[in-house]
């Protein structure tokens, strides 16, 4: 802004006590200081209106970002998506093999073949009334009480 020392200033109102007399000095000095306070509040509104602008400018600007980012990872997400699809659907149309005739070996069923014991029984079946995974199981069967609380 206008740089004015202390000795611009002394001659300014020399050369205003000279013009407009002792009468008047005083109320144009009023009116200058009522001038000089109106201009600085005007310029810190505007410089504050700018400001706000700018950042509504920024919010915006990062929300366009952040709208970006989210439509690039959407993006992302629906290739993937396609593509678990595609291999589900691949997997899925691949025919199983008939009953009776044993499957392609490949690594994985020669080590389910060494691992497993011939004397394995097949998991039991849910019990369908009680949910009870254990229900043919005698060491985890519940146990039975008496209708007349005998043991």
């Amino acid at each position: 802004m206008i740089e004015i020392s202390f000795g611009k200033l002394l001659l300014l109102a020399l050369i205003a006590l000279i013009v407009l007399g002792p009468e008047k000095l005083p109320g144009a000095a009023r009116t200058a200081g009522a001038l000089v306070r109106r201009v600085r509040n005007t310029w810190d509104s505007v410089r504050a209106e700018v400001e706000r602008e700018l950042e509504i400018e920024e919010i915006k600007r990062t929300a366009r970002e952040a709208a970006a980012r989210a439509e690039a990872a959407q993006a992302q997400m629906n290739a993937t998506a396609r593509e678990v699809r595609e291999a589900v659907g691949a997997v899925a149309a691949t025919p199983a093999p008939a009953p009776g005739t044993a499957p392609e070996a490949g690594p994985g069923a020669r080590l389910a073949a060494d691992t497993a014991d011939p004397g394995d029984q097949p998991a039991p079946e849910r019990d369908t009334l009680t949910g009870d995974l254990f229900a043919d199981d005698p060491k985890h069967a519940p146990v039975k009480e008496h209708p007349h609380g005998i043991a």
